[in-house]
């Protein structure tokens, strides 16, 4: 399906380098500031008390802030759960705490500045279990990273599955250095989200680099940055239908879904945007400088023996 086509094809290899120096800049700026500032984790990961609270009608969050913030909490947050009456509220953990008597003084401090609120549950997270959490949670990126360098040695020649796995990993970086930079709460749901676009970056390098070798296999007379720029583009209008539609997605979760889908859907946008830009340009044009050519497609033909027909029987 094609909205539409591009008869000339885009140069993007002419600007190949230029490119790959933006993204090695960026790729370098995203590990600083994890070394450096590190993610800010959620409770999940780091351990605390949750509460969830109802309000009859739809709370007003500042003023639960302001309670907090008046009752001495620092380091909390505060957002809708599943509709405008539900609030979860998340404690960071403080030495040794006792989940019934923080709920107590939570519940103390909105009566007094944001009344009307029912406490439906408190849980404590441990710091065990948010290290476990913690532990998990990269092991499942680790585990998802090592399936994909799998699947891409077994689809692709050596040089197209070297330059998707770079292209990858340099997406999730720059998604956590974006969460490093501005100190974006990195929860559970946020991992999902760089999981997801792990798997949703390497199909649109699939895609492109599938269209690479099928015009090395059937096109003569082009040179490799000419076949890559033809690849690119005739997938364009593919890539525009695919990611339009999941963004539009992405985007009505940043808008309307309220403060707990909305690091994860920022994290699906960043994610989305680099993606694309990787496939294009970070992928291809290390395919191109790996040296790939279209003598490694092509299967040489057998020389026929003397004296033998075209089935290879001697006559």
């Amino acid at each position: 399906m094609e909205f539409f086509r591009i008869h000339n094809d885009i140069p993007f290899m002419r600007h190949a380098l230029k490119f790959n120096i933006i993204s090695l800049v960026t790729f370098l700026l995203a590990v600083f500031f994890l070394f450096f500032k590190g993610l800010h984790l959620s409770v999940e990961f780091t351990g605390g008390t949750l509460i969830e609270v109802k309000y009859q009608q739809a709370a007003e969050l500042d003023k639960i802030r302001d309670a907090l913030g008046k009752a001495n909490y620092t380091d909390f947050a505060v957002q809708n759960f599943g509709s405008s009456q539900d609030v979860l509220i998340r404690l960071p953990l403080k030495g040794d705490q006792n989940s019934a008597q923080v709920g107590d003084k939570v519940m103390s401090a909105l009566a007094a500045d944001a009344p009307g609120a029912a406490l439906q549950r408190v849980e404590f997270v441990g710091p065990q279990v948010g290290k476990e959490l913690a532990e998990n949670g990269a092991m499942a990126l680790f585990l998802v990273v090592v399936g994909i360098v799998i699947y891409l040695a077994f689809r692709f020649e050596w040089r197209f599955s070297v330059s998707a796995i770079i292209a990858n990993l340099h997406d999730v970086v720059i998604i956590l250095g974006f969460f490093a930079f501005f100190q974006w709460e990195f929860s559970l749901s946020v991992l999902a989200a760089v999981l997801a676009v792990l798997g949703y970056s390497v199909n649109e390098s699939v895609v492109v680099f599938d269209r690479v070798r099928e015009t090395f296999k059937k096109v003569r007379g082009l040179s490799t940055p000419q076949v890559l720029d033809h690849a690119i583009t005739s997938t364009i209008s593919r890539t525009i239908i695919t990611h339009g539609c999941t963004q539009l997605m992405v985007l009505s979760m940043l808008i309307f879904g309220g403060e707990t889908l909305y690091y994860f859907a920022l994290a699906l946008t960043i994610g989305i945007c680099f993606g694309i830009y990787s496939s294009v340009l970070v992928a291809s044009p290390l395919v191109m400088w790996l040296g790939v050519s279209r003598e490694q497609f092509i299967k040489p033909k057998k020389e026929a023996v003397e004296g033998a027909n075209e089935d290879g029987a001697v006559v």
